[in-house]
């Protein structure tokens, strides 16, 4: 398959194949004329790198992941990812509770809200 054709599977441009290629990410073949050529292996990497940039994790990430060798190493890179995304996660909970406070408060300015000062103040804590 041609650069085009996998970028156009995937709705990429040409440009990040070429990155991720520069990266180490992805090693296609080149036929006679010096073109790439991505076979299955690679259609599958591309669909695990876009999976893993989904899930949060930066390209170098992921590229620590595929050069990891070790299966200890791969799960501590895992373990950290997995404690951002939790923290990530959390920090979103905290904004959509405020705005649903927000949204849920009988107050004209919302600053004179109560659990809006608690908020604001619990921020100042920090």
């Amino acid at each position: 398959m041609s650069i085009g054709g996998l970028a156009g599977r995937f709705g990429l441009a040409t440009h990040v194949l070429r990155h991720w290629e520069a990266m180490g990410l992805l090693a296609p073949a080149r036929d006679a004329a010096g073109r790439r050529r991505y076979d299955t292996a690679d259609l599958t990497r591309v669909a695990v790198i876009l999976r893993a940039k989904e899930a949060g994790l930066s390209l170098d990430t992921i590229r620590s992941l595929a050069a990891a060798g070790d299966p200890v190493k791969r799960r501590d890179i895992l373990r950290a990812e997995a404690a951002a995304l939790r923290s990530r996660i959390a920090a979103a909970q905290a904004s959509l509770e405020l705005i649903d406070c927000a949204l849920g408060c009988d107050h004209e300015d919302v600053t004179r809200c109560a659990h809006f000062q608690q908020v604001v103040a619990d921020r100042i804590a920090i």
